[in-house]
């Protein structure tokens, strides 16, 4: 306890200090004297003489306001004895002691006074209509405690409908719950064979692109084209099939060196012929589907 609180001051001179200490151990010594108890060891510092001269002035000032409110106390139940007193000996005078009253009117009084106590009447100088205001007023209270019960179990009725209407619905899920996992189910398994099937559709889409690719096609080819270029093969087949039968015939003459190097030669400038117009119609088509 060596360390010093900044927040308490510290005494000025050492008689103050010596007057406080002193008051404090007195104090001390009739409290735990009181209570039965030896006064405990401790080093009296300036901060725990200070703490304990503080805690020492609140008690005497408790103390002295618990002697002036017990003094009081006496005071008025001198007077209220003095007060019973005078009530008893009047009735007793006009033949109303408690001994020669019926039990049946003493159960009454009794009753009164309970009633009286639970009224906070302290005397009987509160008029009937004292009485009346708080009877109304009891009874207004009455009324607004009544109005919020009624709202309170409107409250809980339908609390209670809506948890009953919550249990319904919960326990129609839960029977609606293993159809609906089968069908999950179901949709997993389907959505597996789709993802299998559509990894298998781009894989031949590729397929089909390299071959496309790798035969030449281009976006510019399309179905009337090739309609057309098989028609002009047609044609083609059509002017060539008399030549190769010319051809043919040739095959049955004798061999002739120079007679055949012209018809070759000439057949030759028929197909280029041929080639070229087949060239001529394809890039005709070509142009015009563009």
């Amino acid at each position: 306890m060596a360390d010093q609180n900044p927040a308490v001051p510290e005494p000025k001179s050492g008689s103050d200090a010596s007057s406080r200490i002193g008051e404090v151990s007195e104090w001390l010594a009739k409290t735990f004297e009181a209570a039965g108890k030896p006064v405990p060891e401790f080093e009296y510092t300036p901060r725990s003489v200070s703490h304990l001269h503080g805690l020492l002035t609140v008690s005497k000032a408790k103390d002295e306001a618990a002697r002036l409110v017990a003094r009081d106390f006496r005071q008025k139940a001198s007077e209220y004895r003095s007060q019973a007193a005078r009530i008893r000996e009047i009735l007793e005078n006009v033949g109303l002691a408690q001994e020669s009253l019926p039990s049946n009117v003493v159960a009454s009084a009794q009753v009164l006074a309970n009633v009286a106590n639970l009224l906070n009447i302290r005397d009987t100088e509160l008029t009937m209509g004292d009485i009346s205001l708080r009877k109304t007023g009891v009874e207004e209270k009455r009324a607004k405690v009544q109005k919020e019960s009624k709202v309170l179990l409107d409250y809980t009725r339908k609390a209670i409908a809506r948890l009953t209407y919550l249990k319904r619905t919960l326990a129609q899920l839960e029977d609606e719950l293993p159809p609906c996992e089968v069908q999950m189910e179901n949709w997993k398994t389907n959505l597996q064979v789709m993802a299998a099937k559509e990894r298998q559709y781009i894989q031949q889409c590729a397929n089909y692109k390299a071959v496309l690719n790798h035969a030449g096609y281009t976006p510019e080819i399309s179905h009337r084209v090739l309609v057309e270029m098989a028609e002009h093969k047609k044609e083609l087949e059509k002017k060539t099939k008399p030549i190769l039968e010319t051809l043919r015939s040739y095959q049955d003459l004798p061999p002739d060196k120079a007679l055949a190097a012209l018809a070759i030669e000439d057949k030759k400038r028929q197909y280029a012929d041929a080639e070229k117009y087949l060239e001529d119609v394809l890039q005709s088509a070509l142009a015009n589907s563009g």
